[in-house]
């Protein structure tokens, strides 16, 4: 079963096994990794968007609805995938970096988890460390 390791530079890695066929959104809300899907994974916004570090190959073809909604995302890189649209074909380890746009809509879209880590920024910034 494929491996999908989700990491994003404030929170801690995310990994899960899943079966083939599954989405990267749907394997992000499995391992409950921050990212964000605003239209429900529906193709219809870009806050899905991720960039994938490892194992691009592992993944179904980009189709052009999806290469049309990348255009609206920001930052966009040529490993750039929209998480409700990219399918795991193949068996192996992914890497896949959650995006800065992705991660604030899932905070945006889950306020418990947002105060909890605005909590957690201010307690550090308290205590002097960055």
């Amino acid at each position: 079963m494929p491996i999908v390791r989700f990491i994003h530079r404030e929170e801690g890695p995310f990994e899960v096994e899943v079966p083939t066929g599954t989405t990267l959104l749907q394997a992000a809300q499995k391992a409950h990794a921050p990212e964000g899907s605003a239209c429900g994974g529906v193709c219809a916004c870009s806050t899905c968007h991720v960039i994938i570090r490892k194992g691009f190959q592992l993944l179904s073809e980009i189709e052009d609805e999806e290469n049309d909604i990348l255009d609206k995302a920001f930052d966009v890189e040529p490993n750039s995938r929209l998480g409700c649209q990219a399918s795991i074909v193949r068996d192996g380890q992914l890497e896949v970096e959650i995006t800065r746009e992705s991660y604030e809509t899932w905070y945006n879209e889950h306020p418990r988890e947002r105060h909890a880590r605005d909590e957690r920024l201010k307690q550090a910034r308290l205590a002097g460390k960055p």
